[in-house]
């Protein structure tokens, strides 16, 4: 009896000390994560009046959808890097939103980066960095603002914005939204933005050419994912639904797996940019995640 007793007590010991050290040990890599701050700003809202336009087939007929529009600052103790860009800031001067031709969005914008980047102490010389997670509309907004911050864009995304395709068609906008984006940091493929892991680009091509998402290592939340557009909608993510704009369904469904693996590698929270359910669980500038 008394080895017996001797026995689980042995055990017991010995188990409490591995979970004592084993709590240490996730005590020590949290400390040594570095300080990463994520910052969530409104660049608009976009209300979608086709929502048919984000599958290939009619799944969504006849609905309409309202999306959130959030641009990011990442703050992290070597610089810091905007993520996406919102609305264009023209609107900002209309009493009302504006549904452009064509009828299939009606959008808005409330606010300036420069007006919101005050909230958390910064003015747009204080960003490194800025990466659009691609170049429509609604994600390089006031990009132009950012001209002396490093623009880090995939090769592909680049070559397509910049080409006279672009700049003298019908979507020449596209273009002029970057325009003032001169110093530039051309990518190709995944990029360690601080060089420790904890801030990575990850190319995910598709919805355009050069679309990409973005990862942060966490030191409270964790492994965590903005999926730019590879995702717009929950129902997308589950059924692998591509809208029929994209540059590459056969390349976006290729991102979905990829992504979907690096996720499930790395236990990420993911966060759908334009899913207002994702935008609304994330604290607003000033206050953060991390």
């Amino acid at each position: 009896m008394k080895k017996l007793i001797f026995t689980l007590v042995f055990a017991i010991t010995f188990i409490s000390c591995k979970e004592v050290k084993k709590e240490a040990e996730e005590a020590i890599v949290k400390s040594e994560k570095p300080d990463v701050k994520l910052y969530t700003f409104s660049g608009g809202t976009v209300m979608v009046n086709n929502l048919e336009l984000f599958s290939q087939d009619t799944t969504y007929q006849g609905q309409s959808k309202e999306f959130a529009d959030p641009f990011y600052v990442v703050s992290h103790p070597k610089g810091n890097l905007m993520w996406d860009a919102g609305l264009p800031e023209g609107l900002i001067a209309s009493p009302e939103p504006i549904t452009p031709p064509g009828g299939a969005f009606t959008i808005s914008r409330k606010d300036s980066v420069i007006n919101q980047l005050k909230s958390i102490g910064m003015t747009v010389e204080d960003i490194d960095y800025i990466a659009l997670s691609h170049s429509h509309f609604d994600h390089s907004g006031h990009a132009n603002t950012l001209k002396n911050a490093t623009w880090l864009v995939q090769g592909a995304e680049y070559d397509m914005i910049t080409s006279d395709e672009i700049k003298n068609g019908e979507n020449a906008g596209l273009f002029e939204a970057i325009k003032e984006l001169t110093n530039v940091k051309k990518l190709d493929g995944d990029f360690d933005v601080f060089g420790d892991g904890s801030v990575l680009i990850k190319a995910m091509p598709g919805h355009t050419p050069g679309h990409q998402v973005l990862y942060l290592d966490l030191a409270e939340n964790g492994p965590t994912l903005l999926t730019g557009d590879l995702y717009h909608l929950y129902e997308n993510r589950e059924h692998k639904r591509v809208p029929i704009f994209n540059f590459d369904v056969e390349q976006t469904l290729k991102s979905m797996d990829a992504f979907e693996a690096f996720a499930k590698e790395k236990n990420a929270k993911v966060y759908l940019q334009h899913q207002k359910e994702d935008f609304n669980k994330m604290p607003k500038a000033p206050k953060y995640l991390n």
